[in-house]
């Protein structure tokens, strides 16, 4: 075992280059607490970190392999994930490194704890073990709840951290004890051995009754293991806490919230499905789930959360007047679409949510970095002091356009392919029997676009047909005009040529097999 641990060290290099990471940005903050320039010192310091991480991942072998007697794996799917976390992290550290919100001697423990969650969203992508995943949810969920509560004095911050702790720590508990039920049905926590435990040749010596039994207890644990998941990509209902939080964070985190955490979760619940729950997957269809749940429509289960997830989120946004919350209800609408391609349960559908996943970290980062700029001019987060934008910062308003229109799903911008992709795989399996209700959530996901064009478009009309609501200059840092120049063009780029986030999603659907 000892040998087999200091094997598995070697593939591990990217997790331990964060560690050391986390370690020396704490030891550098308090070396550097005086230092005139410690916040561009703790910014490099800080960035260096992750490109270590990056260029250990790139010389990482890409055959799958089991590592630390199989509780995470090293795989291209894996890789996929930490690349866009990384990418993620690397932008949020250049957006709070300008932001307001954080005092000069915040920023030197924002860095340190933006790693740490990093780290625990690589253990989230790699975990094949029923305990892994608990605790990289939990490293993840414990800063997190540290960084919603970093504005000292703000009541809004307090809130938002304390219903953060108790929604996070309800739904890990009932996470948790999802997770027992499956060992004690299986004897394992491995995500590899359930579908071997849960076989034709285990449910032949069970009675009708006991194979009933066996049934329900199953799908009862899968639903509370959902239910950490679900609060990690905030999906109905246990979205409660994300409004809440979104707006009561600091904005650079609350951007990185939206995308990187949620990105992790449904990395978590696309490993959890195939890796444990279903056999292999094809292109043809809906993948077979093991006879333990195939008598439960998994992936019809999933298509309602969807619905309801994207609905709820969708209407709900029409009604907010503060753009942090709008945002907050449009990532729950956002989960709901992802979700889409999760309950297609078809190479197709899990490469749509790369996809997609992929997309949604530009335009949504672009969205929050505009938000950024205009509260750091006005102070407010309210959508009446965007009236006017497009006349007191033409890039910002053109930039926010362009990222309100990729949410949309509108053509010709990335947001478009991402949803292309997700409704392609639903409608993929229209032809199949009982596959009628694809058809009714393509349906219901056509009209949820619809209805976000109109909450979208409400800000849009702000900035470029409204008269500014004041004489508030908005002249927002040159780091911050380049990052939406560069948002906006990459929207525009792979709304037309999307080839390479096809070909990189389909190299990268290789997992670890049992």
């Amino acid at each position: 075992m000892i040998q087999e641990n200091l094997i598995s060290t070697s593939w591990f290099l990217p997790e331990l280059g964060l560690t050391a990471g986390i370690m020396l940005m704490f030891l550098l903050d308090l070396a550097w607490k005086q230092h005139p320039r410690r916040v561009l010192f703790l910014t490099i310091g800080c960035l260096f970190f992750l490109s270590l991480a990056g260029v250990l991942l790139a010389m990482q072998p890409s055959a799958p392999r089991a590592l630390f007697n199989g509780m995470i794996a090293s795989d291209p799917f894996a890789t996929f994930f930490k690349w866009l976390f990384l990418a993620a992290a690397g932008l949020t550290v250049l957006i709070a490194a300008r932001s307001t919100e954080f005092g000069r001697n915040q920023i030197g423990v924002f860095y340190p704890l933006l790693l740490a969650v990093v780290l625990g969203m690589f253990l989230m992508a790699s975990a094949t073990d029923l305990l892994m995943m608990y605790l990289a949810v939990e490293l993840v969920s414990l800063v997190s709840y540290a960084v919603a509560g970093y504005r000292q004095g703000d009541r809004k911050a307090a809130e938002a951290a304390l219903k953060y702790v108790i929604y996070g720590g309800v739904a890990s508990g009932i996470m948790l004890f999802g997770m027992s039920y499956i060992y004690g049905l299986t004897g394992s926590t491995s995500l590899l051995g359930l579908g071997a435990a849960l076989d034709n040749a285990s449910l032949a010596a069970l009675g009708g009754a006991g194979q009933t039994a066996l049934r329900v207890t199953l799908a009862v644990a899968v639903v509370f293991v959902l239910s950490g998941v679900g609060y990690k990509i905030a999906s109905v209902p246990w979205h409660m806490w994300c409004p809440d939080v979104y707006e009561g964070a600091p904005t650079p985190f609350t951007a990185f919230l939206s995308v990187g955490p949620k990105a992790a979760g449904f990395a978590l619940a696309v490993r959890f499905f195939w890796s444990a729950l279903a056999g292999s997957p094809s292109g043809e269809g809906p993948a077979v789930l093991t006879v333990g749940l195939s008598d439960l429509p998994w992936p019809a289960i999933i298509g309602v959360l969807a619905a309801v997830t994207m609905t709820l989120g969708n209407l709900t946004a029409i009604v907010q007047n503060n753009l942090k919350r709008l945002l907050a209800y449009s990532s729950i609408a956002h989960a709901g679409y992802a979700l889409m391609g999760l309950c297609a349960a078809s190479t197709l559908g899990m490469q749509s949510v790369m996809i997609y996943l992929l997309v949604y970290l530009v335009m949504n980062l672009g969205a929050f970095l505009v938000v950024i700029v205009v509260a750091q001019a006005t102070g407010s987060e309210s959508i009446d002091d965007y009236k006017g934008l497009a006349r007191r910062h033409p890039l910002s308003a053109i930039a926010f356009a362009i990222c309100l229109f990729s949410l949309t799903g509108l053509p010709p911008f990335a947001g478009f392919t991402g949803k292309w992709y997700l409704f392609v795989a639903v409608l993929q399996n229209y032809s199949l029997p009982g596959g009628g209700w694809y058809a009714a959530l393509a349906v219901i996901g056509a009209l949820n676009s619809a209805v976000s064009l109109y909450y979208y478009m409400r800000v849009v009309r702000a900035m470029f047909l409204d008269a500014p609501a004041g004489q508030v200059t908005v002249r927002p840092h040159l780091s911050y005009q380049i990052m939406l120049g560069a948002f906006s063009v990459a929207l525009l780029l792979f709304g037309v040529w999307w080839n390479p986030l096809v070909a990189w999603s389909q190299q990268s659907l290789v997992f670890l097999r049992g």
